[in-house]
């Protein structure tokens, strides 16, 4: 007997969140991308506390979901995994051109890109792959993808800020230090790197200060 793989295409669904509402008062619109084993409608709750009247987020949802607890209670969901990662990249960057499309965002705004964990790799992928004119690129507790380089982002003139607690037990020194050597390889003088007192988390007073 022969197996053999094949590939379809085919149209799918999937949702995304957003909050507060966006009219001619936004300073600020959001585009955040969430870690492993988030749901976008609670990840955007790390995001209630910026002035709603000046800030707009979108908040895209990995389609891929799991259960996160033997007790299947509680949801989780993952951009990416090692299998298959070109082609699923392909479906992910597809994904969110649709949602920026549906939310028909002018640019009076500010663009805010923001990746956290393992949503940093689908942050700087779009940023890159759609030479996205971001006016800030957030790279949150996260490592950028190996295959990223200084030429993928010759286009940008964006701010970009490396954020990361100095109790990530995900960020120990050593790997600290290699994913901090690579983001200067890449953005050189445009790069910002934070720290705060914290763990795997979102920063809450990074971000409240990165609105401004």
């Amino acid at each position: 007997m022969n197996s053999e793989e094949k590939e379809i295409s085919y149209t799918t669904t999937n949702t995304y969140s957003t909050l507060n509402t966006y009219t001619a008062s936004t300073k600020n619109v959001w585009l955040v991308c969430h870690g492993l084993g988030y749901l976008s409608r609670y990840f955007i709750k790390y995001f209630k506390h910026l002035d709603p009247n000046k800030n707009y987020i979108i908040a895209p949802q990995a389609s891929s979901k799991f259960y996160l607890k033997s007790n299947f209670k509680h949801v989780g969901a993952c951009w990416l995994t090692k299998e298959k990662t070109l082609s699923e990249t392909q479906n992910i960057m597809q994904y969110i051109d649709a949602v920026l499309k549906n939310e028909n965002i002018d640019n009076t705004a500010n663009l805010i890109v923001l990746g956290f964990s393992q949503g940093v790799s689908i942050a700087a992928r779009y940023v890159a792959s759609r030479q996205l004119p971001c006016t800030k690129l957030i790279l949150h507790s996260g490592g950028i993808p190996k295959e990223l380089t200084a030429g993928h982002f010759n286009f940008f003139t964006g701010e970009t800020h490396v954020v990361y607690g100095n109790n990530d037990n995900y960020l120990n020194p050593e790997r600290l230090e290699v994913e901090l050597k690579h983001a200067r390889a890449i953005f050189k003088n445009h790069l910002n790197i934070t720290s705060f007192n914290g763990t795997h988390e979102i920063d809450n007073n990074t971000i409240l200060e990165l609105s401004e």
